[in-house]
This record gives C-alpha cells, sequence and structure tokens, in this order.
C-alpha cells in the first residue's frame, strides 16, 4: 500500500483512493490517532456521548435538514435506510435508475438485503407521476429515487422531480453541497436544494464531489433520522474516529464556500482555470526537457479530463497535457516501467503517446512526476 503520482486527469478515481484529503482533515486525523479524544465523551456531563453529534450540527448546518446520520459509506446508507424504513414493505423506485455501479456491485441488490420488495415502474427511458401513483398499494412504504451515477439516458427521456413525490427516500450518489456550473459543468441538484424540495431522507458519499473521506451520510427528518440511528446495523456500521476527525474538519470548511473552493482538493482540481493548467503543465514540460534530454519528445496539446466517480460522467473539463513521445521505447512500455517507480505514476495512453494531466498533480508533485519519468525512461 502506497502513494501513486495521480496524472490521469480523473478527479475522483476510485482505483486511487478517490478524493485527496485537505490538510486541515489529515491534521484532524494524526490528532485522533496521536492521543485519546472525546469521541463518545459529552465534556459538558462527562458521561458518555455520541459519536456523531461531532458532525451532526454541521450536516444540519450545510443542508437545511432536521438530522443526520454517518455511516462507512453510501451503500450501507441506502442499506441501513431501507432496513429501518422499508423491510417487509414495497419500495417503488423507477425501472431505470436500478443501475450497476463500479465493481459490479447493483443498486438493485444492495436495496433487496434490506428485506424490502422493489416495485419498479415506467419504461427504461421514461417515466411518469401516474406510474407511481398506480404502483402504490397498502403495502407501499416508500418511494425511491436513485442517481444513476456514470448512466445517462439522454433524447427521448422523462424522470419525475422529487418535489412532485411523497415519502421519498432519495439516493444522490455523489452529493454536492456546492454549485459546479462556474467550472462548464451542468446543474446537478445540491443536498440542500433536495432537502428543500421535502425529500424525507437523502443518502450520498462522502468522498466524491464532497471531497472528503469514505462515508455514507443520511440527512433527513428527525423522527426518521432518530429510526435509523436505532437500527441494529447501525452498529456494524459505523465510522470510526479517523473518518469522523477527518469529515469534522471538511465539513468545517464548507462553512465559507470560497475557502472550501481553496482548501478542499477534489474542488479546487474540478473547479482549476484552464490557464492555470496550461501554466502547470508549461512548468511539468520543462522539468521533463531537463531531466529526460533526448530519452523523449516532449510537447503540450489540449485535452480533456473527468470528475470521475460516477460524477458529471457526460462532461469534459478542459486542460492542458503533456504528450511524452520515448524515443527508445514505445509509449506502452513506458507506462509499465512506471508501474514499477517510486513513487509509481499513473498516465494515460492516447495517439501513440503517453499524456499527464497536471490537474490531478499537486505542485510539489511536478518535480516527482519529471523524476521518475526519467528513471522509467533511463532503464536499460
Amino acid at each position: 500500500f502506497r502513494r501513486v503520482l495521480n496524472a490521469t486527469g480523473v478527479v475522483i478515481h476510485t482505483n486511487m483512493g478517490r478524493s485527496v484529503l485537505a490538510d486541515e482533515a489529515v491534521n484532524a486525523i494524526l490528532k485522533a490517532c496521536r492521543g485519546y479524544s472525546n469521541l463518545e465523551l459529552n465534556l459538558a456531563t462527562g458521561e458518555r456521548g455520541s459519536r456523531y453529534s461531532h458532525v451532526e450540527e454541521l450536516l444540519c448546518t450545510l443542508t437545511g435538514s432536521e438530522a443526520a446520520l454517518v455511516v462507512n459509506n453510501n451503500a450501507a446508507a441506502v442499506l441501513i435506510t431501507m432496513d429501518a424504513l422499508c423491510s417487509g414493505g414495497e419500495v417503488v423506485v423507477a425501472r431505470g435508475q436500478l443501475v450497476e455501479i463500479g465493481g459490479s456491485f447493483r443498486i438493485p441488490d444492495v436495496m433487496e438485503r434490506s428485506g424490502a420488495t422493489l416495485r419498479e415502474v415506467g419504461c427504461t427511458n421514461r417515466v411518469h407521476p401516474q406510474d407511481y401513483e398506480n404502483a402504490i398499494n397498502e403495502r407501499t412504504v416508500a418511494l425511491m429515487r436513485v442517481h444513476t451515477s456514470n448512466y445517462r439516458i439522454v433524447g427521448f427521456h422523462a424522470d419525475v422531480p422529487v418535489e412532485e413525490l411523497a415519502d421519498i427516500i432519495e439516493d444522490l450518489g455523489s452529493g454536492s453541497f456546492l454549485d459546479f456550473t462556474t467550472a462548464g459543468l451542468p446543474g446537478e441538484p445540491t443536498v440542500r436544494s433536495v432537502v428543500a424540495a421535502r425529500a424525507d431522507v437523502v443518502t450520498f458519499s462522502g468522498d466524491k464531489v464532497l471531497g472528503g473521506p469514505q462515508a455514507g451520510i443520511i440527512v433527513g427528518t428527525k423522527a426518521i433520522i432518530e429510526k435509523i440511528k436505532r437500527n441494529p446495523l447501525n452498529r456494524a456500521l459505523r465510522i470510526d474516529k479517523m473518518t469522523l476527525a477527518a469529515l469534522e474538519a471538511t465539513l468545517r470548511l464548507y462553512l465559507d464556500e470560497q475557502l472550501a473552493r481553496k482548501r478542499i482538493p477534489t474542488v479546487a482540481m474540478i473547479t482549476a482555470a484552464p490557464d492555470e493548467l496550461k501554466r502547470r503543465a508549461s512548468r511539468l514540460a520543462s522539468r521533463l526537457r531537463k531531466t529526460c534530454g533526448d530519452k523523449a519528445e516532449i510537447r503540450l496539446v489540449r485535452g480533456e479530463s473527468r470528475v470521475g466517480g460516477g460524477s458529471f460522467p457526460e462532461n469534459a473539463l478542459p486542460t492542458t497535457l503533456v504528450r511524452v513521445v520515448p524515443t527508445g521505447c514505445t509509449p506502452e512500455c513506458l507506462k509499465q516501467r512506471l508501474l514499477q517507480t517510486v513513487p509509481p505514476l499513473i498516465g494515460r495512453l492516447e495517439d501513440h503517446a503517453f499524456l499527464l494531466d497536471p490537474r490531478t498533480l499537486a505542485d510539489e508533485e511536478l518535480p516527482m512526476a519529471a523524476n521518475v519519468i526519467a528513471a522509467a525512461l533511463n532503464q536499460a
């Protein structure tokens, strides 16, 4: 288990650990590990407290919800929510939202593990209010909407917005607190907007667009969240002190939107300006020319980055790529050699070249990237 340099331009890269944490979150983890803490200690009374109290108020402030709970990932959030609220009953869900996500995990499989029966409505590409109305019967306990992650239906398509439904469980997947339209991305519903639209329960990930540690966050009405908290699965799915410390620190950054955009690496990478990316690519290319000499041809080309993690799957982010064409080996060979360097560097192969995207390389990683590429090119 080691550090890896991500030069792919995929910001939320599941294979490489998804979101990079803010310095504030890393420091919070160190403090949580180096000594004892008030993890479940109420400092007002000296008695046992709740670990969730450290983040619940923050989540309510940021989302406009009445109550909140955090478990270890969003699949767990969906599972415990449905187990607590829907076991033994029917949950109505649009057929086009029953998707398979990374690693061959299928949303309907997770949902059915809760003991609920799924009642599919609509067609793959279109669902209407009357589809939900016709499906409701005496066994119906909830209506559910699922964010389709990295899958989209375009063209002849219809959906029913959360405002038109009641008794709603909304799985937002990669939940966001910010509007990313300024970065050229389409408008996606924020957690606050979905809560304001009267969704009863909203679940989302902590380590995707939010830019925090792996976690499944559940927000909603106080009565419903209290019922979920009492579910026995809560003990099995609870977060540890390191996750809690990192999440609290990340959430505190969101209290100041401008600070969050600057300090949370995932957000900063997604919103990086094209001119800044071009400057950073130029610096990287200059270093590579010095370290690699005649071992490779180096030049800048226009390209695209991706948000990743199932977020904004149809939309690319403009970037400037560093194009490396080795003179003594093939680009494919260079890619394989870079898997064995210290640290390993992961880029991408396109058009008979090895490409590096500065969007996902921190400033301090640029010289490291140049050094490992030089080392890989110098291998016999």
